[in-house]
């Protein structure tokens, strides 16, 4: 499976996807105005990636003008849904079709990885302005938590991936170098055994692997969760990173 077809995959799920992500946690998004030097209320913001409108929403809630850039059909049309009052373009992070110099905040969210680096810093850059915000936000599971290692051992198993490509993966997935200012938040979220799994199945790798062969691996988990939350509740624990650089 190419990487075009995993990206593509969100949006025979988009639904699904809109309905059992997590969301960002607020300090995360504190650490976004503080490093940027602004509040988000009034920054002409554009939210490239947006998917469904995670991010999106929560920009908007704290005052921001967001417009969302978004490539998938079955993910632009979730996000029309949830945010009908939020304007949506299509277009990637590689090749932006907005206008330069005109914004005060770009924000990626779990988004980045998608994009050629060497084509999206450069676009991100020219359509700011000076002293705007290039902002890349991503949740991870938190696998100092030792039944969501288990979990992302077994994973990782399933789909034949070793730890250090998954970690070289995670790198990859945010910006770095010279300029760009790391900040992360450890949070959690209680949700139904039933959100948590079909949080995993909104992930890219169950998608393309068909529904047979997902359902085989979750059903395993709803057995070994039940064991081990007899509430039906499942508390998830995240590590969300910010990387943000100024133009």
């Amino acid at each position: 499976m190419t990487a075009t077809s995993h990206a593509r995959s969100f949006d025979t799920a988009a639904a699904l996807y809109a309905a059992n992500r997590p969301s960002y946690p607020p300090a995360l998004l504190d650490a976004v105005e503080e490093l940027s030097g602004r509040p988000l209320a009034g920054a002409r913001t554009a939210d490239v990636g947006a998917g469904t409108g995670l991010l999106t929403a929560l920009l908007a809630a704290r005052g921001a003008r967001v417009v969302a850039v978004e490539p998938g059909d079955g993910m632009a049309a979730e996000f029309r849904r949830a945010l009908p009052g939020v304007p949506v373009v299509r277009g990637d992070g590689d090749r932006l079709p907005l206008a330069s110099g005109r914004f005060d905040l770009v924000t990626y969210a779990q988004a980045w990885h998608w994009t050629d680096p060497g084509r999206s810093v450069p676009e991100a850059l020219r359509v700011l302005r000076p002293g705007g915000a290039l902002a890349v936000l991503r949740n991870d599971s938190d696998e100092s938590v030792g039944w969501i290692a288990d979990q992302a051992a077994r994973v990782r198993r399933f789909f034949g991936a070793g730890r250090e490509a998954v970690e070289a993966a995670r790198a990859r997935a945010l910006p770095s170098g010279p300029g760009f200012t790391r900040r992360q938040v450890r949070w959690s979220r209680r949700v139904p055994l039933e959100t948590h799994l079909a949080n995993l199945a909104s992930h890219s790798d169950f998608l393309v692997i068909g529904e047979e062969a997902a359902g085989t691996f979750l059903t395993g988990e709803r057995d070994r969760l039940d064991a081990l939350f007899p509430g039906g509740t499942v508390e998830e624990a995240y590590v969300a990173t910010l990387c943000l650089t100024l133009r």
